[in-house]
């Protein structure tokens, strides 16, 4: 992913809140000449037994994740295969009527994380059910409501059969931030009001984050 310098995360920490507040994630891995690139959206997480801090570019980092078998994209993975993980986070167009000068030009803030590292595949039910249920639990407490799964135990060990699961440990992750810091101080408060008063998510997430840069 090519990123202007002034685009880069301030901190590491950027690039780990965006997965973990938006860990559905494209992996895109090399196909085959006839059918192309395999991509599928899947959730990802970070595995809880991940031990030390990551590197500046998350080097190291344990990340944990899942497919449907069936899916012909499980098939062509095998231990050591290289994929991409893409995460998108908040983002919003920018009309030029916020600057409010002129010449200007529309543009669209938007915040992206791309992963790159190296899958190890789960062979057996235990370590796949192991994955599914880090990945309730992590779900449950930043999204849900605390879900107890215990009850759904016999369930999941009668679906686990149908899931692939892996460890996926990266190598290195790059961060995009555009969030117009190319603009001047006074324009870029602009777009944060503009950003702020619209009723929408994504656009007050936007907001938020603009107004976190240094």
């Amino acid at each position: 992913m090519f990123v202007p310098s002034h685009y880069r995360q301030p901190e590491t920490s950027w690039m780990v809140d965006l997965m973990r507040s938006n860990p559905l994630a494209l992996m895109a891995s090399n196909g085959t000449p006839e059918a192309g690139p395999f991509a599928t959206h899947l959730p990802v997480i970070f595995d809880p037994e991940g031990g030390a801090e990551p590197a500046d570019d998350l080097a190291g980092l344990p990340l944990l994740g899942h497919m449907n078998r069936a899916n012909p994209h499980w098939s062509a993975l095998e231990d050591e295969t290289v994929v991409l993980l893409s995460f998108t986070g908040p983002h919003a167009y920018v009309s030029p009527t916020v600057y409010d000068v002129t010449p200007a030009a529309p543009t669209w803030n938007f915040t992206s994380v791309h992963v790159h590292g190296v899958v190890e595949k789960f062979d057996s039910t235990e370590e796949t059910l192991e994955v599914v249920q880090a990945t309730v639990r992590a779900f449950e407490e930043k999204f849900g409501d605390n879900w107890d799964m215990t009850d759904s135990i016999d369930y999941f060990h009668k679906i686990v059969p149908a899931v692939g699961a892996f460890r996926i440990r990266v190598t290195k992750a790059e961060g995009m931030f555009k969030l117009s810091q190319e603009q001047d101080p006074e324009i870029r408060d602009r777009v944060v009001r503009s950003f702020a008063g619209r009723g929408c998510t994504r656009h007050s997430q936007t907001a938020t984050l603009m107004s976190r840069l240094p």
